[in-house]
């Protein structure tokens, strides 16, 4: 393994293993700058949103653009129903279940169709969206926590399509190990909700 890349996993590993739940009701939100760093703040959000990337660049073609999009799409109407709904149950369990997946998805390398992916792309993107909607429940500046929120997960899903892409040629199993990493950090995920 090249030195960059051993540097890469040891720094991905260590992002895994730090504090879980920032991203989650009880912190400060306001404003474009807050909505901005709740997907960073919060392992579960950052891991699933740079797996569906991975996951769109492993299968390439339109999927590219569809499973970040249908993940996206359905962030907005989970947020929605945040803000009229706020007792969902198990939303907790459903982004721990989202992490393990979508990381067991890239691990394998799995081409769904483009039906199923968009299903499981949009169902995660529901669980995600519902946390962040709970976050604007009462906060002053939703709407721009809520720009920040959805450009923060365009970058997440963009870098994962970058690193996806960028290691075709030489590193072709690199997404697969992010994706086992990812994949052990959901069950961890679900054995501490």
């Amino acid at each position: 393994m090249k030195k960059p890349t051993a540097q890469f996993l040891i720094s991905f590993i260590l992002l895994g293993i730090s504090s879980a739940a920032f991203a989650h009701p009880g912190h400060d939100v306001s404003g474009l700058s807050a909505g901005l760093m709740h997907p960073f703040r919060g392992f579960d959000h950052l891991l699933a949103m740079v797996a569906v990337g991975l996951w769109a660049a492993q299968n390439g073609g339109r999927k590219i653009g569809l499973l970040p999009a249908a993940f996206m799409l359905m962030m907005v109407v989970g947020a929605k129903c945040a803000l009229m709904y706020p007792y969902l149950p198990l939303i907790e369990s459903g982004i721990a279940a989202s992490v393990l997946v979508l990381g067991m998805i890239t691990a394998l390398s799995l081409k769904l169709s483009a039906r199923l992916g968009v299903a499981i792309a949009a169902l995660f993107g529901f669980f995600h969206g519902y946390a962040h909607g709970l976050e604007m429940s009462g906060a002053t500046e939703a709407e721009a926590y809520a720009l920040g929120f959805l450009a923060a997960t365009v970058a997440l899903h963009l870098a994962g399509i970058v690193v996806g892409i960028a290691t075709r040629a030489r590193f072709v199993r690199l997404p697969q190990m992010l994706g086992a990493i990812i994949a052990a950090s959901g069950l961890w995920l679900l054995s501490t909700t």
